[in-house]
């Protein structure tokens, strides 16, 4: 499994490179000086903005600094210490990337790990119920509700939720269970871990799981309903096994494959689509960086965040095809 993961590893190594590559060419389509130089600067000044910030110096010098630790200098090439940008500074804030980057690591995972985790339970107890009532009154009124979650825009959830879920609760009848924005002070150093997660991060995780459990829901009711009139399905209710154990032991356990697979999918879109949430509710998590970030031109921050959401494609899909190995006997990793 090792040498698997190994090759798999170095196979994606060029597709890395080409995502870092293509990213760089992009976002220098259009000079980024004119973003901080106001409407007439003159020639001398965009010159210096332009040695200020390191875009005046070769691509690939700008590229391989980007990926390797090493910096070129007039004279010559030395030792950074540092890959991905992390050690490089910020362009919009007095900062390095590293110590904006990491902060915001937390905040996001303390939303998106908790939203994926508990929609896939939901999306799965309710599947299994609906296939196990198909054609019946129950499962009509499940798949229509999971039809009408579809259609609802995340920004009306998101707006909805800030309003009745906080808003209303608090100003119309005193309750204030959750909060309207984000962390206290909008500042990460006053997040205190777990306890006040409830109150900034379970209605943001409760919007996310109502968006998502409808598609989902669609979607693991038709993976079991397929299941259902296998072969193995049929022996085991003709050998007298009672609908519960057919439904838990027998066909979830073959419906594994569909269900890591749509779980490991969904996994970095998650945490990229937590950036509406991270907006509304003004949290500091990866998405909102992300999104300050790119519309002040920082590109030091932009790259290293690109960079880090590519490492996590490019790992969960490696990982999804040893957990195939690791549910499913059948299945060989060579």
């Amino acid at each position: 499994m090792w040498s698997y993961v190994v090759r798999r590893t170095l196979y994606n190594i060029p597709i890395f490179l080409g995502i870092i590559l293509v990213l760089m060419l992009l976002l220098r389509v259009n000079d980024p000086v004119y973003a901080f130089l106001g409407k007439n600067p003159t020639a001398e000044q965009i010159e210096l903005k332009r040695a200020e910030l390191g875009v005046d110096r070769p691509f690939l010098a700008q590229y391989a600094e980007f990926l390797l630790p090493i910096e070129f200098t007039d004279d010559g090439a030395k030792w950074s210490g540092s890959v991905f940008g992390f050690a490089e500074r910020s362009w919009y804030r007095e900062a390095q990337v590293g110590d904006i980057v990491k902060p915001s690591i937390m905040p996001s995972l303390s939303i998106t790990v908790p939203a994926l985790a508990l929609s896939t339970t939901l999306a799965v107890c309710i599947g299994l119920v609906s296939a196990a009532n198909r054609g019946r009154l129950l499962d009509r009124v499940l798949v229509f509700l999971a039809v009408i979650g579809m259609s609802i825009s995340f920004l009306v959830f998101i707006i909805f939720g800030q309003y009745f879920g906080a808003y209303w609760l608090s100003e119309k009848l005193g309750v204030e269970l959750f909060a309207v924005r984000g962390y206290e002070g909008h500042a990460p150093e006053v997040w205190n871990f777990p306890l006040n997660w409830p109150k900034y991060c379970l209605l943001p995780v409760l919007i996310s799981v109502i968006v998502t459990l409808g598609y989902d829901t669609r979607f693991y009711r038709s993976v079991i309903v397929e299941q259902s009139t296998s072969d193995y399905i049929r022996t085991a209710r003709a050998k007298g096994c009672s609908e519960r154990r057919v439904m838990l032991k027998h066909l979830l356990r073959n419906a594994m494959i569909p269900i890591i697979t749509r779980v490991m999918i969904t996994l970095p879109f998650v945490v990229v689509g937590s950036l509406l949430l991270e907006v509304y509710f003004s949290i500091p998590g990866l998405g909102q960086t992300l999104y300050t970030h790119v519309t002040n031109k920082d590109f030091p921050v932009t790259q290293t965040i690109v960079a880090v959401l590519a490492i996590l494609f490019i790992a969960t899909n490696i990982l999804t095809d040893v957990l195939y190995a690791l549910v499913d006997p059948r299945v060989r990793l060579s």
